[in-house]
């Protein structure tokens, strides 16, 4: 039977050949896809695992010789920059991977990124921050991606102990763990599965291909005496064979492609090359697993010559699906609602409250959809004035699972980027930096939380002198730990960041003069502090504010003053919009990978709506020969094969928007109190060019219909 299923596969005329091509296509392309996942999740993996290598835990247990060790944050025109500093305690001290030696005093090594932006940039900006020598370049076994900006600088082991976060290692370049990027993860699993849902539609249409044709055959197969089992291994042959063939392209497309894949910033961050890598178990799953679900499919997909070998021939009207299917829909929303004002407290609880209620959402989107799929179909079957029209209706009246079917994928698609679009645009709104050159932006400040240092005399004098520069102010530390964390003379206090209140002589402000989430104001009124004077001098530093003008050289420039002149901070000189750059960015990232699964998504539902049109076409091309025999013309018949794909296509793409968007906002509201922010111009637009793209991939059909539907087909069925 299995030799009988290879000759039916490759031997069986033109139409088997075409059938195997267009399964080995669709296969590949979902196995490439699947394998593309894969490896993107190691790759992110990897690339947290480094990262959190950057900030190891204290192991200072055995007899070696420690190193000491202590990392930071750096920033430079809103780049973040991971400072290393390091310092060997005797020849024992374990030398930090990428680099070949531990840097002594006055040495230091780079990342690529960060050596290339140090020759770019004017040195008083950023490389006098690192006086002393270049040792070369960091490897990439110490880097999340080509593009981190890291810096390894050595010190004595006096100094590194005396500065902040200052550990003990033993041993370095082992297994740190990953950092808790539950929610990363929980993206990174849902725009997978928004997107490897459309293949698996995709793989499903395309196996489906002349199926009718199959099942007539191998219901002949039953008449002669065929036993169930033989037709079931031969069906799982032809499929299998397809998919053997489709799996390999799959993996020769993955390892043809993985260096472009690579340097796609879907994390906000590039992959190294050797990150997006297949462990052998994800190999093994998608070489076997996916044949075997091919096989599967189609031994599924006969069920009726299973039952009877003339099953095929006693078709009947399925019944119509009933609105209860609306239920699960409508839960989920409900769900969602419910949590308005009842946010969890710990992060576990907000997944258990918010992920049951996307989940449910999405499957009451799909189960909903036949009869979302009828309803349409029966409000254009009213409002039907032409013929083809009434004909499209009634067909997608009759069976609109099959309608909805194709184009499932797209509902799902287009739900899951809504979500994610929507949610990241808005958190980008209210999170993001400040725009450079604003007010909020010109200012840098660095604040001393754990151990108040000493400040030059000549410090305030010396940053005065940059051009650029407008004020330069110490704020001491609050004794009132129930008001704001600083205080601070009023006849001090620069006009642009507001006043004190009447009658005070010392004031109560933020540490940067700019409180969380709101802006530099000149007119904000600054409570009084219960201080006088002749107190305020005594307390200690907490930190100290630069005003600029908002250029980029003011502000570096103030930055490489207050970190040379105060090099044991804690926070490194900053700007408001620092902190949250780097997840901005990164928000983007996801944003711009939202945007890529809708149109690899829609690029994908419009090949299964071509396949399942096809299909279509070949199943029926006695009906429609009988019709053209009977005068149709074939324009009409055109009219009917497009509406019967586009109409059920655009109304899920409406609601699947409209769904995802309203869940964006239930969850933004809960979560966060936002209110969601319309996604831009640029989403509708990739929306639009999609749909149009899957209407003319359906389009590029038609012709078929005119070739396959002649008399000679109505007098040889």
């Amino acid at each position: 039977m299995i030799r009988l299923g290879l000759r039916l596969a490759v031997a069986g005329g033109r139409e088997a050949i075409t059938r195997l091509v267009i399964i080995a296509a669709a296969v590949a392309v979902g196995a490439g896809l699947l394998l593309v996942t894969l490896a993107g999740v190691n790759a992110t993996n990897a690339q947290l695992t480094r990262y959190a290598s950057l900030y190891p835990q204290a192991s200072a247990e055995g007899g070696t010789d420690p190193l000491w060790w202590s990392t930071r944050e750096d920033f430079s025109r809103g780049e973040e920059i991971v400072r290393v500093d390091v310092a060997a305690t005797g020849p024992g001290s374990p030398t930090p991977v990428g680099i070949p030696r531990t840097p002594g005093p006055g040495e230091f090594y780079a990342s690529p990124a960060l050596t290339t932006l140090l020759a770019s940039t004017p040195a008083t900006h950023l490389a006098d921050r690192y006086p002393g020598r270049n040792l070369g370049v960091i490897g990439p076994a110490a880097l999340a991606s080509p593009d981190a900006l890291v810096v390894i600088v050595g010190r004595t082991a006096e100094e590194a102990a005396a500065l902040p976060n200052a550990i003990q290692l033993t041993s370095v370049g082992g297994e740190a763990p990953a950092l808790p990027q539950a929610a990363v993860n929980l993206i990174i699993g849902v725009i997978a599965g928004g997107l490897l849902f459309p293949v698996l539609i995709f793989i499903g249409t395309a196996t489906r291909l002349s199926a009718a044709r199959r099942e007539q055959r191998y219901a002949a197969m039953r008449l002669v005496g065929a036993a169930p089992r033989q037709i079931s291994v031969i069906a799982a042959t032809e499929a299998a064979t397809a998919a053997v063939v489709g799996t390999a392209l799959g993996f020769a497309l993955f390892f043809a492609f993985r260096g472009q894949l690579a340097a796609i910033p879907f994390t906000g961050m590039r992959f190294f090359p050797a990150d997006m890598a297949l462990r052998p178990v994800d190999a093994l799953v998608v070489a076997l697993g996916v044949p075997a679900g091919a096989a599967l499919a189609a031994w599924v997909s006969l069920r009726r010559v299973r039952i009877s070998p003339l099953g095929v021939t006693r078709q009947a009207t399925p019944r119509p699906p009933r609105a209860y299917r609306l239920i699960p829909l409508v839960l989920g929303v409900a769900e969602l609602t419910y949590f308005l004002g009842r946010r969890p407290q710990t992060s576990s609880g907000q997944t258990a409250a918010f992920l049951p209620g996307l989940l449910l959402i999405m499957a009451g989107l799909v189960f909903a959809g036949p009869w979302l799929t009828m309803t349409c179909a029966r409000l254009m079957a009213r409002r039907a004035s032409r013929p083809a029209t009434l004909i499209a209706a009634r067909r997608l009246a009759d069976n609109p699972k099959a309608g909805f079917r194709a184009i499932s994928g797209i509902m799902l698609a287009l739900f899951v980027t809504s979500v994610a679009i929507g949610v990241i645009t808005t958190i980008v709104a209210n999170r993001g930096p400040a725009p450079r050159g604003s007010t909020d932006a010109g200012t840098v400040s660095t604040a001393f939380f754990h151990e108040p240092p000493h400040v030059p005399g000549t410090l305030l004098a010396e940053l005065r002198a940059v051009p650029g520069v407008r004020s330069a102010t110490v704020i001491h530390r609050n004794p009132d730990q129930q008001g704001e964390p600083g205080v601070i003379a009023c006849t001090d206090i620069p006009q642009v960041y507001g006043r004190c209140v009447d009658g005070a002589t010392v004031a109560a402000v933020q540490d940067n003069f700019v409180p969380f989430r709101e802006s530099v104001s000149a007119t904000r009124e600054w409570p009084a502090a219960s201080l006088t004077l002749d107190d305020l001098q005594r307390l200690p530093v907490l930190s100290i504010v630069v005003g600029t003008d908002g250029s980029t050289d003011a502000i570096e420039r103030s930055r490489t003053v207050l970190s040379l002149a105060l090099p044991n901070f804690w926070i490194a000189p900053n700007s408001p919009g620092d902190f949250e750059s780097t997840f901005t960015d990164q928000l983007r990232g996801w944003q711009q990978l939202a945007n890529v699964v809708i149109i690899a998504s829609l690029g994908l539902a419009g090949c299964s709506l071509a396949v399942s049109v096809v299909g279509g076409l070949t199943e029926r091309r006695r009906p429609f020969s009988l019709l053209r025999l009977s005068g149709a013309p074939v324009r009409t018949l055109r009219r009917v094969v497009v509406l019967e794909s586009a109409v059920p296509m655009l109304a899920v793409a409406v609601l699947a928007i409209g769904v995802g968007l309203l869940a964006a906002q239930l969850f933004l509201k809960a979560q966060m109190e936002y209110t969601l922010i319309a996604p831009g111009v640029e989403f509708y637009a990739i929306v639009i060019v999609g749909l149009v793209a899957c209407l003319a991939i359906i389009a590029s059909t038609l012709p078929l219909l005119e070739r396959i539907t002649g008399p000679e087909t109505a007098r040889s069925e």
